[in-house]
């Protein structure tokens, strides 16, 4: 018996190289590039693992400014505007000089009000000039205070249910060179707005170097829930459309640098940063993000793959990145003579010796296996 399955290792040792093979399917979804070209390409992978996978709601909103933060400068008393010390667009400390109103009451001068800035902060608005007549009910002045702003969330009514008052949300402002924020949901509206469906969803941002600004268009990814132990990778490293999802994953050949493989993949739920993977790819699995895009369109790559799996193995392969036969390859000699661009003779002895061993090694099992049925059948 140890001798019967010490011929079977033997036998499949022998065999493993003739039963390698790449299947159609993985040769034509391989890419294989040069070090120059996965430059150019500016690859970046990341590894499939198993995270902590959040379900998010994603809405638009704006920046507006927070209840109690804008001021409006008045004149408790008819007059002329003397002077304007405010600026438009310009910051401004409480209680510095704002502008000054000569009174019409008699006086020899007439009497001067100097009306200070009720808020630090930014002037919006400058309604006067030196010497316009202004009256009580007159704005002159606006003042916002944006050291901290509201971003409130427009959400679909249907998601209401969903939203509670401490969750948090990744806020992304455009206008603010794509910087993301990360607040907490202060309060939900009081009522739903019937024109849009939607209901307000507001959270507070500190804002003191005043990057936020009044009516910026904002982007929410509201967190509502969280699962433990859920494969994810960046959504950037998907590729495909609705119907056939695939991603390029790193080849499992260390030796094959540079080569990525096309796999397809079943996705489940998506949030704004990643997508959950339910089959076709392992923890671990290097997947591309950054240039993903980019392979789905680089054909086959600058190196076939007969190529690359040559000088990675030191043999000769087939076109479809099979191993050669020790037939193949003395065919291939004998057609051209170019077979792993000229194969020495102590190459050529040793793919012939292999090819016959194995040959002999099928033959002597066979043959043990015969002469065992014929001492069985004697010992009866």
């Amino acid at each position: 018996m140890i001798r019967k399955l010490t011929i079977l290792s033997a036998v499949l040792l022998a065999a493993a190289p003739l039963l390698a093979a790449v299947s159609p399917e993985e040769a034509a979804a391989t890419v294989i590039l040069d070090e120059t070209g996965e430059k150019n390409l500016k690859i970046e992978t990341v590894e499939a693992e198993e995270t902590d996978f959040e379900e998010t709601v994603f809405t638009l909103g704006r920046i507006n400014v927070a209840p109690g933060k804008r001021a409006v400068v008045s004149s408790r008393v008819p007059g002329r505007v003397v002077s304007v010390e405010a600026h438009i667009d310009t910051p401004i400390k409480m209680a510095s000089e704002a502008l000054v109103i000569e009174s019409r009451q008699p006086g020899d001068p007439p009497p001067r009000i100097r009306i200070p800035a009720p808020i630090s902060g930014i002037v919006s608005a400058v309604n006067v000039v030196e010497g316009q007549p202004v009256e009580l009910s007159n704005s002159l002045i606006e003042i916002l205070d944006l050291s901290t702003v509201h971003a409130t969330a427009s959400v679909p009514e249907h998601l209401a249910a969903k939203l509670k008052e401490g969750m948090r949300a990744r806020i992304r402002v455009l206008a603010a060179g794509g910087k993301e924020f990360t607040a907490e949901l202060a309060h939900i509206g009081a009522e739903v707005d019937t024109k849009t469906g939607t209901i307000e969803a507001a959270f507070h941002l500190p804002n003191e170097d005043y990057a936020l600004r009044p009516g910026m268009r904002a982007e929410f990814s509201i967190i509502v829930s969280r699962r433990e132990n859920v494969m994810s990778i960046p959504r950037l490293a998907l590729q495909g459309d609705v119907t056939n999802r695939t991603v390029y994953r790193r080849h499992y050949d260390t030796l094959l640098k540079h080569t990525f493989v096309r796999v397809p993949v079943q996705i489940g739920a998506m949030n704004d940063k990643f997508v959950e993977v339910t089959s076709g790819l392992t923890a671990g699995d290097e997947v591309v993000t950054t240039g993903a895009y980019s392979l789905a369109y680089a054909g086959k790559g600058s190196v076939s793959l007969k190529s690359a799996l040559d000088a990675a193995h030191g043999h000769e392969h087939n076109e479809d990145g099979s191993e050669m036969t020790a037939g193949q390859k003395a065919k291939a000699v004998a057609d051209g003579g170019h077979a792993h661009h000229g194969i020495s003779a102590l190459t050529m002895f040793s793919l012939i010796s292999n090819g016959l061993l194995l040959v002999l090694l099928v033959l002597a099992m066979l043959r043990k296996a015969k002469g065992d049925e014929v001492v069985k059948v004697d010992t009866h």
